[in-house]
């Protein structure tokens, strides 16, 4: 009597980096977290007008605190999406710990590669303007509105931007097959889409010629994720990133005080997202 056949592996069962998820909840996710944080932004930016700011020019603590939740919102879609009817956990989203050779590799390869590619095309296309966010949120008016700005734009930013579209969108999207002379670049598909929309949220905040540059980005934070099966680097170089931008275009701030920005986001990154991988194990 022959064996019964073996029963199909799913995705998430041979790569154990591949999420539960199917891509179908990606557009699902996108739609809910626009209609939640526009619903959002409108009840904080309602409740600032009830306190003296104004709805066509908010002021900077309504502004931030409208960004956060907008940020929120798409967390808050990813997470619904990714436990609706289905056994999943943060470590799929890359919430676990990687190692720090492959790590800090990774980190140093995509700084490399992004800022190379970014001066190119900067020099070839002869950018200018700079993001209109900082400016908004108020950061030359008052100590208070840049701490404000300074813990939104390097720190709950990168940790909801790297949640949503590293941790979700990419995973979702590695679920799609495309096969090239025998070879799965199903991965590389998943980058290129998940760094196209990357680049297209940022759409309102940044000049039309910076979305390449964004795009690439995305598109390199993705590879960060799929090599060091792991969201911590991924949000480190986004903060930095963040920072660098926030520090050298916005307020011209010398090295030190740069990297000690920098350094404090990190710590505070670490602070809120550490215990999120204490029971997660180490892929790679």
């Amino acid at each position: 009597m022959s064996d019964p056949p073996p029963e199909p592996v799913s995705d998430s069962e041979a790569q154990p980096d591949v999420p539960p998820w199917p891509a179908w909840t990606v557009p699902a996710a996108i739609i809910l977290g626009l209609g939640l944080g526009t619903v959002a932004t409108i009840l904080v930016e309602l409740v600032g007008a009830a306190g003296g700011s104004s709805l066509s020019h908010p002021s900077p603590a309504v502004s931030i605190a409208g960004d956060i939740v907008f940020d929120l919102s798409f967390v808050a879609a990813a997470l619904y999406f990714a436990f609706l009817g289905r056994r999943a956990s943060l470590a799929n989203f890359g919430f676990r710990p990687a190692a720090p050779r492959r790590a800090v590799a990774a980190f140093v390869l995509a700084v490399i590669g992004y800022y190379a590619v970014t001066a190119m095309y900067g020099a070839i296309f002869r950018l200018h303007g700079q993001d209109k966010l900082p400016s908004e949120l108020g950061v030359t008016h008052s100590t208070a509105a840049l701490v404000g700005a300074a813990i939104f734009v390097c720190v709950v930013a990168p940790i909801a931007e790297e949640l949503f579209f590293r941790g979700f969108v990419f995973g979702a999207l590695r679920h799609l097959k495309i096969t090239v002379a025998g070879r799965d670049l199903g991965v590389w598909l998943a980058a290129v889409l998940t760094g196209i929309l990357f680049g297209l949220v940022h759409l309102s905040s940044a000049p039309i010629q910076y979305l390449i540059p964004l795009g690439f980005l995305g598109f390199v934070l993705c590879l960060v994720r799929w090599r060091t099966a792991s969201l911590y680097p991924c949000i480190a170089l986004h903060s930095a990133n963040n920072a660098l931008a926030l520090g050298v275009n916005q307020l011209g701030w010398n090295a030190g005080e740069i990297i000690a920005l920098i350094v404090g986001a990190w710590l505070i990154v670490a602070a809120i997202t550490g215990p999120l991988a204490v029971r997660a194990p180490r892929l790679v």
